[in-house]
């Protein structure tokens, strides 16, 4: 059954679309957003900044304690150099520990008197919301978004070398969200699978909407 409070879980490999995707949902419904990759490249890029190792325990988590006091508007998270950090972090179970809490109490608390909450990310349906009212997981071809990430990074400035290195480091980004052994990045046995590869925003959209209506009893939608 739907609980009192719908929580949507939507996850998705990076530059997939899901924040656009979760953004414009929460938008529609009113409801409470997080983007939780925002919490593990905060937590790399404090690592960095205070010259730490993203890859050493005791430096990952001694960022992810200081969460509370972490700029999660910073434009430097958006960057593709973040997003590496983020996914170094992200492989250390003690630093996603520190995170599950801090994720599952925004679900069931939506803050803003929210009337739901929508989280994206790439364990949301599996590990942090694993009875969400709705499950959807976001794809696309590698190279795909690759060239959206290069276009927002880069639009007419890019040329090629900067195109493939975002490629390469989205693949290896992939591979080591994948096979991790903590919260790997996977869909969820009960997930609806969206590929946005030949679709623009408005087609995922109105796909995810009649999901999400079809799912949430009318009395908890506006």
């Amino acid at each position: 059954m739907p609980s009192l409070i719908p929580v949507i879980a939507i996850d998705g490999p990076a530059a997939s679309g899901k924040g656009t995707l979760a953004r414009r949902l929460a938008r529609h419904f009113d409801f409470a957003y997080l983007d939780t990759g925002a919490l593990y490249r905060a937590v790399g890029l404090q690592v960095m900044r205070t010259g730490g190792d993203t890859e050493n325990q005791q430096d990952a988590v001694k960022a992810a304690q200081q969460l509370a006091d972490l700029d999660l508007t910073d434009p430097e998270l958006k960057s593709e150099s973040t997003g590496g950090l983020a996914s170094k972090v992200a492989t250390i179970q003690a630093v996603r520990d520190i995170l599950l809490k801090f994720q599952q109490n925004f679900a069931q608390n939506p803050p803003g008197d929210k009337g739901g909450a929508i989280l994206d990310g790439r364990d949301i349906g599996t590990i942090i919301c694993p009875d969400a009212d709705v499950k959807i997981f976001i794809t696309a071809s590698v190279e795909t978004r690759a060239k959206r990430r290069f276009i927002e990074e880069f639009g007419p400035a890019g040329n090629d070398e900067d195109y493939t290195a975002i490629l390469n480091e989205l693949t290896t980004r992939d591979k080591r969200d994948m096979n991790r052994a903590s919260s790997p990045l996977k869909a969820a046995e009960n997930a609806h699978l969206l590929d946005t590869t030949n679709s623009d925003i408005e087609t995922v959209f109105e796909q995810a909407l009649q999901l999400i209506s079809d799912k949430i009893t009318t009395a908890s939608l506006p």
